[in-house]
Formats: C-alpha cells, structure tokens, sequence
C-alpha cells in the first residue's frame, strides 16, 4: 500500500476518532445547558419564593395572612433561601461556562431571529448582573457590612423580581432548545481515555453545590458544626444562643441597668408601668422556639416569660388587636417591630425574662425581650421600654 493511501487511510481514522479537546468541547452546549439549567432554575424559584414570604413577614401586606406556625417554620424556609441562592452560585458559573461559545456568537441577520437573539442575551445579562448583585450584597448583609448608600431591603427585594423575570423570559426564549436537549441522549460517544464525560461534568456540578451549601448553612445541624465553613455564625453566644447586635453595639448597657427600668404598656384603658418584678410576678410561661435569622443561621432556646396578651389585656388588649414593641435602644431599623393580632392571640408568643432558665444575658435583651414563633430574628425586638395596643 502506497504512503499516500496510508495518510489517507489514518486522517479517515483520525476523523471518526475524537481527540480529548473534541470531546472537552462537547461537554459544552445545549444538553449540558439545560440540565444544569433546570436545577439552577429551581433554585432561584425556591429562593425568590422563600425571600418572598420573609419579606412579607418584615413588611405586612393588608388583607394577606401569614401563619404563625409552626414555631420552626421560619427557620425552614429562610435556611432554604440561604441554601438555594449558596447552590446557585457553581450552578450559574457552570451553566454560563457550558454557553459561553454560543455567547460570543455573532448575531443573525434575520430581523424575527435578531429580536429573539437581543432577548435571550439581554436576559442573560440580567440573570447574571441580578444574581451577582443578590449574591454580593446578600453576604454583606450577614457580616452586617454596608458600603453603599441605597437601601439593601428595598434593593434587594427589587432585585429579586429583575431576576426571576429574566429567568422566565430565558426560559421561554430558549424552551424549543431545551426540549430538544433533554430529549437527546446525555452522551452520544464514548469517552476518549483521559477526558470527563458529560455526567461527570454535571456530578462535579452537583457536588460542588452540595459542598457550598453544607458549608454555608450547616451549623444548626448536629454533627455537622464543625463543617460549615462558610457559615455566618458559629453557633455560640451568651446562654449558647448567637446574637447579631450586643448591647454595647446598640448602645444601650448603661439604659438597661437603671434600677429604675419599667416596662411602659398603652392601651384603649390607660397606660401602667410594669418593673421587672411586677412582670416575674405574672403567670410564667415556658416555650422552646428558634432564633432564625435572615442570614440563614438559627439557635434553640428555652424561653420563659410572661404571655404577650396577659400584658396587653391589663391596658384592654384582646387578640385581635395588634401590638407595637419599642426597644430602649436610640438608632437602628428594627427598634420598633409590629406583632400583628395572629401571633398576639399565640400562648407562644411572650414578653421573655429568661433563657434556658436564667435572666436574659444583656446581648439577648435583658431585662425584656420579644419572642413569637415563626418570625424573623429582626423581629424579635430586645430590650423593650415600651408595649403600645394598636386597635384598627
């Protein structure tokens, strides 16, 4: 046989068989896309829907009721927030890394492709530009550090809908590609020795994703504290409870050591003026309910104290009234916080005195806290000077 026929014969073998950049390359494209799509859609749904609820919470809509348990129930969907934006940090970096080709691509000239081409890259700049935004100011706010001047609620509530709507119009722009790809087989060549496979690719994906969220928002789990990494807080504090603002951080150390300190409840019958005596004298109650926080952190405690409507009820509170707590504290966004009726009528729901059987620690809000299930951590307003009846 010839050398020409040979060199012929070797480029068709050479052609049939890919080489390990062929096939790194193929790892890209529509199949890899839309599977890891898929999860980082739903991850971006879960935690646009669970950082809806907890908006709702610290900002009520009229007319929209919320539940007031069970107690945990807060705790649950908040460390799904957390857990569904930490995994969709690797899914969003994978998923632009599988598309980046068809990124740079130049645009069609067909006017009806153009349009379609200029939406599906306009959404995926708002996708990405959206969820770094999220990501960024979202882990500035568990370190309490704000370098900016707007608002990080209002900017991160507003934000929040830029992406989920650019997750849809995405979704829709590219829904025909999708069918296709996931109606094509995951693989469609064997592997060349040495290079991944696409399931690789994508249990890499999955792992890494898991890894992130285990080290971010374990540390309420048992057994797995010492793994959470990444976490915001480490679990500990006073009375083993963590807090996010001490007493000197909101100045208040020399307030609430007053020997004079009094409890100042309002009313549709008058005002009275509770000292901390007058309040250990009332019937005591005991409640074990978390501590959950927008950061996604949360702690167990026992809480004892006296039930939220025994104190209103001597100013002619009842349960359909809602209830206004004011901390002794000067500045800050949380030192005034509405219980609304729903949880003043809860027998959980109290003006706290201890923690796990001893007077609170000044940084959990001695001499006298809030504390209801199913709320927000900023909710539960310490270091309370003042109790006003709100009547609608």
């Amino acid at each position: 046989m010839s050398e020409r026929r040979l060199t012929g014969l070797a480029a068709r073998v050479d052609a049939l068989v890919p080489s390990p950049d062929d096939f790194r390359s193929d790892l890209r494209g529509p199949r890899t896309a839309a599977r890891v799509g898929a999860w980082l859609g739903v991850a971006f749904g879960v935690c646009f829907l669970t950082g809806l609820y907890s908006h709702f919470l610290q900002h009520p809509v009229a007319g929209l009721p919320l539940p007031t348990g069970p107690s945990r129930l807060y705790q649950v969907t908040q460390g799904l927030h957390v857990a569904s934006g930490t995994a969709a940090v690797p899914l969003i970096l994978v998923k632009l890394w599988s598309v980046f080709p068809r990124l740079v691509e130049r645009p069609p000239l067909d006017p009806r492709r153009l349009a379609l081409h200029l939406l599906e890259r306009g959404s995926v700049l708002l996708l990405v530009g959206a969820g770094v935004f999220q990501l960024v100011t979202g882990l500035a706010n568990s370190a309490q550090w704000y370098p900016w001047s707007f608002g990080f609620i209002s900017a991160h509530y507003a934000m929040a809908w830029v992406a989920i709507g650019s997750v849809v119009v995405h979704v829709a722009v590219k829904l025909p590609v999708v069918r296709e790809a996931f109606g094509a087989p995951l693989e469609t060549r064997p592997a060349t020795p040495g290079a991944p496979s696409r399931r690789t690719l994508l249990r890499t994906t999955w792992l890494s994703a898991a890894v992130a969220v285990v080290a971010t928002t374990s540390v309420g789990v048992p057994g797995l504290r010492r793994v959470a990494v990444l976490a915001v807080r480490s679990g500990e504090g006073p009375q083993g409870v963590p807090v996010n603002r001490s007493a000197v951080g909101a100045q208040v150390v020399d307030v609430i050591d007053d020997p004079g300190w009094r409890l100042r409840v309002t009313g549709p019958d008058g005002m009275v003026e509770l000292s901390l005596e007058d309040l250990r004298a009332m019937p005591q109650r005991e409640a074990v309910l978390p501590i959950a926080c927008v950061e996604g952190w949360s702690a167990d405690g026992t809480w004892g104290g006296v039930s939220v409507l025994d104190v209103v009820a001597r100013v002619g509170g009842t349960a359909q009234d809602d209830v206004v707590v004011r901390s002794l504290q000067a500045r800050g966004g949380y030192r005034e916080s509405t219980l609304p009726a729903a949880w003043v009528g809860e027998p959980d729901s109290l003006l706290a005195l201890t923690l796990g059987g001893e007077p609170l620690h000044p940084d959990h809000g001695y001499p006298c806290r809030l504390i209801a299930p199913a709320r927000p951590g900023v909710l539960q307003t310490k270091w309370l000077g003042e109790v006003e009846v709100v009547r609608a």
